[in-house]
């Protein structure tokens, strides 16, 4: 491996110099490109910065795998490769080759990992690493704003068939992390490809962070649609300028009206990212945690048991009571379902809530990013269960930091 910061730096020179004509005809180029199109693109404005080539690689579902978008190519495993170290830790990567290197660069979308682009140059320098990192922005970007409408990009992703049940959760399922410079939010559900009743939903107006964890009775196609309705009139609610009570509320409402022999149970969270402040409302649903100083304090997020979401008639519940709480900088809020502490190994052991917390609170001291925190904390969850899992298993996990970092 080669040191990044090793790097010489070097102005503009005749073997670096850009035709910025032909660069501009790429970009306006990709505005239009279709998704299978990438790859190629990807070669040519590599070469137009001077670069010798350009590989795209997207992560899986279930973030083991590296998929590359040329087909005639191999996978890379996340965790044990340079492809992959460059994908955990958010950083570039450079590695020898037969012909020259390859610079591993990360693709992202504001905190949300997509996969990696490896550039081969045939020498390394300040402004061909420069470059490099300007490609993989732009990359992050175009993938990002085709993927909504590809169904092929979708399809490279995936290792295994998706059923019916996941494929219409999953549609309306946001990005897996969000954030900004005060917060950042992060989650995972499995199994990946047959999930039913849990869901999770997450999105930022302003300087609020909503976050939102469901977890719908059944494990068939209806709990899907009932989570399904529940996060639509959650959102609906949300964009309406709703406070936390009344988006609570018309969840409640829709449910009764559209699906009213079904229910769920959840939490929403709504952060004042200027402040820390928390407010949140518990729906039958176990408690958050809260994770300060690498350690969970006890019952901080506890609160009177309240009716799952969707009762109607006498058993609906009169007004949702709404509970708050100031955060430190640092903090960390946990929501999961049940499937996570009931997971059993062999013998019939749960993972627990001990083991669940202790996790998350090493991963961090490790000094892991929250996404690469729940990444392995799902995969220790099915390796625990030997990737049977008897319910699904939804975890998210948000931080609050006062200032940027």
């Amino acid at each position: 491996m080669i040191s990044v910061s090793d790097l010489p730096y070097a102005s503009s020179r005749p073997d670096t110099a850009v035709d910025e004509n032909r660069l501009e005809e790429l970009i306006v180029e990709a505005q239009t490109a279709l998704p299978v199109e990438l790859p190629a693109l990807a070669n040519r404005c590599a070469s137009s910065l001077g670069l010798d080539a350009a590989l795209i690689y997207l992560v899986d579902l279930q973030q083991r795998l590296l998929i590359p978008l040329d087909e005639a190519l191999e996978p890379l495993l996340v965790d044990h490769s340079s492809a992959g170290w460059a994908y955990r830790s958010v950083s570039p990567r450079v590695a020898e080759a037969d012909d020259g290197l390859i610079v591993w660069m990360p693709l992202v979308d504001g905190a949300e990992r997509l996969g990696v682009l490896a550039v081969r140059t045939a020498s390394l320098d300040g402004v061909r690493m420069r470059r490099s990192r300007m490609l993989a922005h732009l990359f992050a970007m175009l993938i990002t704003s085709k993927r909504a409408y590809s169904d092929w990009l979708a399809a490279r992703t995936r290792t295994a068939t998706m059923q019916l049940p996941a494929e219409m959760l999953r549609a309306f399922l946001p990005p897996r992390t969000i954030g900004s410079s005060r917060c950042v939010s992060t989650a995972v559900l499995e199994p990946a490809y047959d999930i039913a009743g849990d869901a999770f939903d997450h999105s930022v107006v302003k300087n609020v962070l909503h976050t939102v964890i469901l977890d719908a009775m059944g494990h068939d196609l209806t709990a899907g649609l009932t989570t399904s309705v529940a996060m639509a009139a959650a959102r609906n609610a949300r964009r309406g300028g709703c406070d936390l009570a009344d988006v609570v509320g018309s969840v409640d409402q829709a449910l009764a009206q559209w699906l009213p022999d079904h229910f769920c149970t959840g939490v929403m969270c709504r952060l004042d990212a200027e402040t820390g402040v928390l407010r949140w409302v518990n729906c039958g649903h176990p408690p958050p945690l809260l994770i300060r100083a690498e350690r969970v304090l006890a019952g901080a997020l506890d609160s009177p048991p309240q009716p799952p979401i969707g009762l109607a008639g006498s058993l609906a519940p009169a007004a949702r009571q709404v509970h708050e709480t100031t955060l430190e900088p640092g903090d960390s809020v946990l929501l999961y379902t049940d499937g996570v502490v009931e997971a059993r190994d062999a013998d019939g052991a749960e993972f627990g809530l001990d083991r669940f917390a202790d996790f998350i609170i090493r991963s961090d001291a490790a000094g892991e990013r929250p996404a690469e925190v729940l990444r392995l904390l799902i995969h220790a969850i099915l390796d625990y269960q030997r990737n049977q899992l008897r319910d699904d298993v939804t975890i998210l996990l948000f931080e609050w930091r006062s200032q940027r970092r």
